[in-house]
């Protein structure tokens, strides 16, 4: 009789994304406009992200959310789960309610014959800062939620860096910057020659058409004050 060999043991895998999350504030149906507002001046801004639905406050019903979701999904924007629906609204034919927390690294079915592991060691403090010394090219993303980006060149039409802290470009800002992207609205974008296609800190946003062309091509502090953004040149 051949004996097979032992199947391995069943391991539960963690693992982090960055989501972005979509707190729509009522009247909905203005809120959708806007929407529908950003994606022309922005088409690929949603292209292949995950999203999660923030419906605090916003008291919707089953049948409202139902509909919220459905015009989403319409917008070609797939909404992974829901934060802040109120009890019992979520079920079958919409998506899972989530939480805040972030998933840990991958965890192995525990061994009841094997002896206790060694507490883990401490892991090693993050680095506060990422310095790219080549341009972020057309299609790049860069993302860096443990402090500040640095990009020596310039970042491209259609290329994005998501920092958690401030963004310094010492070229030419052609594409997306998103600062503060962890929750610091403290955060600020600096840049040589400013002609994004977007830029965001702390969760608001301005576009090139927002932006006007005032500042295009000069030496700009992007900042938030009062829950705007304020874009100032250097001197």
């Amino acid at each position: 009789m051949t004996e097979t060999a032992p199947r391995p043991p069943i391991r539960f895998r963690g693992r982090s994304f960055m989501a972005m999350v979509l707190a729509p504030t009522q009247p909905v149906a203005d809120w959708l406009s806007d929407l529908d507002a950003l994606a022309r001046r922005s088409p690929a801004f949603f292209s292949g992200r995950p999203v999660i639905l923030d419906v605090s406050g916003l008291g919707l019903d089953r049948a409202a959310l139902a509909g919220l979701v459905a015009d989403l999904a319409a917008r070609d924007i797939a909404i992974l789960g829901v934060e802040g629906a109120g009890p019992g609204i979520l079920g079958e034919g919409l998506p899972p309610p989530l939480s805040g927390g972030r998933p840990a690294a991958d965890i192995a079915a525990p061994d009841p014959a094997a002896p206790a592991p060694p507490p883990p060691e401490a892991p090693p403090a993050p680095a506060r800062s990422l310095i790219l010394d080549t341009p972020v090219r057309s299609g790049q993303a860069i993302l860096h939620l443990e402090g500040d980006i640095t990009v020596m060149g310039s970042v491209a039409s259609g290329a994005e860096v998501i920092a958690g802290g401030s963004i310094h470009v010492y070229g030419t800002l052609r594409g997306r910057a998103i600062a503060g992207a962890a929750g610091n609205p403290q955060a600020r974008i600096y840049c040589r020659r400013f002609e994004p296609e977007l830029i965001a800190i702390d969760g608001l946003y301005r576009t090139a058409d927002d932006l006007g062309p005032t500042l295009r091509g000069q030496a700009i502090e992007a900042r938030l004050v009062e829950d705007a953004i304020k874009v100032t040149k250097l001197d």
